[in-house]
């Protein structure tokens, strides 16, 4: 019990060290300011380039909204016929694969509408419509030194947009501020020399399945360009918003912004969904380690696994020399009494039982008589009836008859128990008590 008390009480003592020394060594990483060349447009995102604001304000007004975690092509299976809305914003941290953007795109042709918001948007997701090509035109790109919190810096020398005619997208708005940093969207004709590649401009291509007019609906526009445009891409839609700051935590309170989001976004009735798996956040990755990512919770993790399984390959290692198993005598002493009377027995050495008494029994009586052990007998016997009120002679001829079966005499077993009893006799006699005396002593060794 107390090696187990050690064995626990070293385990906890180490596993007390294993957390002290991570919690000294834990060094907290700085918060990374956001910047709008390298935004995070995120739903989880609660800074100024994230669209968390639009998604919790969506959620409590009692749109049905979700964060889409899985790959894309999950929206073709049971899990994606509930989505009316696929909303893909800002340049993702994962980019669109070829397979990802055609079935994107299939659930369009299937009557989904696809959102996407972005400055330069993927090439892949904006097919061309019809006979007509969609340019997205860039002026200016965001500083690194820019503050995105700052609305003088996002918005210097830009003037609010209107409405070129009145749509479902346009409803209840006057004005829209985009940043400065916003593309224009340019609609031509597809088989023009305009639509050549523009290291500024991405064109778009596919096939209409109806013969009605596929041509881009510009909504929201100024001199230079659209801020809003729409098309239709077989049963469904895909609509093109060329600046995230209108939808962004930073911009969404400027002007009419958010009725332009909510419009865009909830033009058809149904459940949006925000496209997080390409924002680096998909079910595939493990949950536990996003969750206590930056933490030293981790490293405590690792280091109890690593000590775990040290202790289970040990447990059977020997780590120091052998050593004997400790033999514990459980025999007792009237074991080896009974044994030696059945040998003797057997034998018929009687005359041994009565040395190993008689030797005994006359050291003490020469102790009590204050004589040498060697002193003849009858001087012993004279000296202890001198002390006490046994007879003499009577003792003389015991010491007699005992010492004479010693040296050979012959002898039977009734007779060696009358001489064994006599001399017990004896002891208790002048209070010897030999027998308590031998038992304390062996006692005391113990």
């Amino acid at each position: 019990m107390r090696q187990r008390l050690t064995i626990i009480l070293t385990v906890v003592v180490i596993l007390g060290l294993l957390v002290i020394l991570n919690t000294i060594t834990y060094v907290k990483q700085q918060k990374v300011n956001d910047s709008e060349l390298l935004a995070d447009r995120s739903t989880y995102h609660g800074g100024p380039t994230g669209t968390r604001a639009l998604y919790d304000l969506l959620s409590e007004t009692g749109h049905k909204v979700m964060r889409w975690r899985e790959a894309p092509e999950k929206i073709l299976s049971e899990s994606g016929r509930q989505v009316k809305t696929f909303v893909v914003v800002g340049r993702t941290r994962l980019p669109f694969t070829e397979d990802e953007a055609q079935s994107l795109l299939g659930w369009v042709h299937n009557g989904g509408q696809l959102v996407i918001v972005d400055r330069d948007p993927d090439e892949q997701l904006v097919p061309k419509s019809g006979k007509w090509a969609v340019n997205v035109l860039r002026f200016d790109a965001p500083p690194i030194d820019l503050d995105p919190l700052d609305a003088k810096q996002m918005t210097a020398n830009v003037t609010p947009l209107q409405a070129v005619q009145p749509t479902l997208f346009t409803q209840d708005i006057q004005e829209v501020m985009p940043s400065r940093f916003a593309g224009r969207i340019r609609v031509v004709p597809a088989l023009s020399e305009h639509t050549k590649p523009n290291p500024v401009a991405v064109t778009i291509e596919a096939e209409p399945v109806s013969n009605s007019s596929t041509a881009p609906v510009i909504h929201i526009a100024d001199r230079d360009g659209g801020l809003l445009a729409d098309y239709s891409y077989g049963l469904g839609r895909i609509t093109l918003l060329s600046d995230p700051y209108v939808v962004a935590n930073n911009g969404i309170s400027q002007k009419d912004n958010l009725q332009l989001a909510i419009n865009t976004l909830t033009s058809l009735d149904g459940l949006v969904a925000f496209d997080e798996y390409h924002q680096g956040h998909g079910i595939s990755q493990n949950e536990f380690a996003s969750y206590f990512a930056g933490t030293p919770v981790l490293a405590i993790v690792a280091q109890l696994v690593i000590l775990i399984l040290l202790v289970l390959w040990t447990s059977s290692r020997r780590f120091a020399r052998p050593l004997p198993l400790v033999q514990v005598d459980r025999r007792s002493s009237l074991e080896f009494v009974a044994s030696m009377s059945e040998l003797q027995e057997r034998s018929r050495a009687f005359d041994l039982a009565v040395e190993n008494i008689y030797s005994r029994t006359r050291r003490v009586l020469a102790r009590f008589a204050g004589v040498d052990y060697n002193s003849p007998r009858s001087e012993v016997a004279a000296r202890v009836a001198m002390r006490s009120t046994i007879d003499a002679h009577s003792l003389e001829t015991l010491m007699r008859q005992c010492e004479e079966t010693i040296n050979g005499s012959p002898t039977t077993w009734r007779q060696a128990i009358d001489l064994v009893g006599r001399l017990r006799e004896v002891e208790r006699t002048l209070g010897l008590r030999m027998r308590s005396r031998d038992q304390r002593q062996a006692a005391e060794k113990i």
